[in-house]
């Protein structure tokens, strides 16, 4: 079952920027982009980069290691429809952001 798990407040987050978290032992990192937060597994799978940290443009992550693309929505590599992050239920409440992590 998941578990919710509060990871900071809404105006906390920077539109376009992701922002990282450890969560439940797993690295998670949560986006803003378009009003909407969202939140997909925060290393690449493709060699370990922090999402995090990649640029975010038009709802897309750019890997700022070696330039992977996920959409931060679905996790769906951009190129690759056989490869995808995982990605986690966000809720808003009272401005808190929240993450479900099984």
């Amino acid at each position: 079952m998941a578990e919710r798990h509060n990871v900071c407040r809404l105006d906390e987050l920077v539109e376009g920027r992701g922002k990282e978290f450890v969560v439940a032992g797993r690295v998670v990192a949560v986006f803003l982009c378009d009003g909407q937060v969202s939140a997909t597994d925060g290393i690449c799978p493709h060699a370990g980069g922090p999402l995090a940290q990649g640029l975010v443009r038009q709802q897309v992550v750019t890997c700022p290691w070696h330039g992977w693309q996920y959409s931060v929505c679905t996790g769906q590599h951009r190129l690759n429809p056989r490869i995808s992050v995982e990605t986690f239920a966000v809720t808003v409440d009272g401005g808190l952001v929240y993450i479900e992590v099984f």
